[in-house]
């Protein structure tokens, strides 16, 4: 549904509508050098943008894209030749009174005051009469997927048509606001094609490939979905595995006291109140009707809350997600999120329970990532047959490569397994897709599949041999 620019203007949230057009409408490669330059702090030179994108970036193809988005007034060069800068346009995501907000948390950390979990905040949020969204932000996200808020789709359909992008975006973003290196490019090798960067450190590798399994969890798992405190739990296990000693805080809730970096924010303590009042968030969010609504409550609470004992953020933006991905509608994925931005907005509902600043970036990023999926979607295309039913054809590939079958026993077994599992005006184009995903395996294409590269290799030289 087309937007106005007037309408636009009722959120509060000030998004250059027609420069992100520009931005969304490049091909990839173009792409990712446009989110390099918009993730830079200071202006940066030439040198610096290739070794980030890595050796896929010709030096002549940057050089004329670079001149392209200075001519289109998305971002602006510093200097002459060999000292030529450049710098990308973000317009600030932030609306006057945010700026107010956020001017109380920039003095030093001694000016301000210890401020502890404020309990009668949290439960002073009433369902459906209270929204920390300005109204105008919510109409126009209504507005915009008025036709996916009504689909008939079973859950987490949306987010498996973009799932590949939906991984790496994510997984990135979500990563880069909590410090790590890797480049978009780098953090895509590592997903799709398991190619780690030998120069980076190991905790950042686990963290991207936490990011990759909990999305993983969250999408194949729509169908059944529940926010409550098992699934945060679940989720904070994913997040954290491998990166949080002892391993008994993987995944539970903590028993000792932390304390947020940065902030004068006491955090609530004491593993029984923490257990309670997560359960409380869960509770209430629950009880939220509107899914954009309910998606910023957990990632307001979550994050505020710090009920484990680290990777509460990632918790937090991985758990907003849950809402939305349930209702097929665009994930939330923190594309064009500046790093400081969101530590200031976290900064003011830490310690002065201001929701107004993460709900501005919330809206902008969410508004752009819409535009970018809609683009991805109209490029790709989409099948809906495998897409319905992408979960029973997994597992019947996963089934075929573990027992190790071949010709006739294959054959037997896929028109067994698709006349059980697969309605009947359906079933041959899944055995159709089912027999060109077979045909095409290779290690890069059973990740989420359950099985080894070993147990792959043994099933392709029998399928040769034979």
């Amino acid at each position: 549904m087309a937007v106005s620019i007037e309408n636009l203007a009722v959120s509060g949230v000030k998004w250059p509508y027609l420069y992100w057009k520009l931005a969304v409408s490049m091909n990839s490669k173009k792409n990712a050098l446009f989110r390099v330059l918009n993730n830079q702090l200071s202006p940066v030179g030439l040198s610096v943008l290739l070794q980030q994108l890595g050796p896929d970036f010709p030096e002549r193809t940057v050089r004329r894209w670079l001149e392209q988005f200075v001519r289109a007034g998305m971002i602006i060069k510093i200097g002459e030749k060999r000292n030529t800068t450049y710098l990308s346009i973000k317009p600030s995501s932030f609306t006057a009174q945010s700026h107010s907000i956020l001017e109380q948390i920039k003095k030093p950390l001694y000016q301000r005051q210890p401020v502890a979990y404020n309990i009668e905040w949290v439960h002073a949020y009433r369902p459906n009469i209270d929204r920390y969204l300005p109204q105008g932000t919510w109409a126009l996200l209504r507005a915009m997927h008025a036709e996916q808020s009504t689909s008939k789709d079973p859950a987490g359909t949306y987010a498996r048509r973009i799932y590949n992008r939906l991984l790496i975006d994510l997984s990135y973003n979500s990563s880069r606001l909590e410090g790590n290196t890797y480049s978009l490019l780098e953090t895509e090798k590592l997903i799709i094609e398991g190619v780690a960067n030998t120069d980076k450190l190991d905790e950042e590798k686990v963290m991207i490939l936490n990011h990759k399994e909990a999305i993983r969890h969250l999408v194949d798992n729509a169908h059944r979905l529940q926010i409550n405190y098992d699934e945060i739990c679940t989720l904070h296990y994913l997040l954290s595995d491998g990166l949080l000693q002892p391993s008994s805080s993987v995944g539970n809730v903590r028993d000792h006291a932390v304390r947020v970096y940065g902030t004068t924010y006491m955090t609530l303590e004491g593993r029984d109140p923490l257990v309670d009042e997560l359960y409380y968030i869960c509770e209430t969010a629950n009880k939220i009707t509107d899914p954009y609504e309910q998606s910023f409550f957990l990632l307001v609470h979550v994050a505020y809350l710090q009920a484990f004992a680290d990777v509460n953020k990632r918790t937090a933006r991985l758990s907003a997600n849950i809402p939305l991905i349930k209702n097929n509608l665009v994930p939330l994925s923190f594309n064009y999120i500046n790093k400081e931005d969101y530590i200031s907005a976290m900064i003011a509902i830490y310690e002065l329970n201001e929701v107004g600043p993460l709900a501005n970036i919330f809206a902008s990023s969410y508004q752009k990532t819409s535009e970018e999926y809609a683009v991805t979607l109209e490029v790709i295309g989409f099948d809906e047959i495998r897409v319905r039913y992408r979960t029973q054809r997994r597992k019947v590939i996963r089934e075929i490569i573990l027992q190790q079958l071949i010709g006739d026993n294959l054959k037997a077994y896929a028109d067994l397994q698709t006349k059980e599992h697969i309605p009947e005006k359906d079933q041959i184009n899944f055995k159709e897709d089912l027999m060109e995903d077979l045909a095409e395996l290779a290690p890069p294409r059973i990740a989420g599949l359950g099985v080894t590269v070993k147990e792959l290799e043994q099933w392709l030289n029998m399928r040769m041999t034979s």
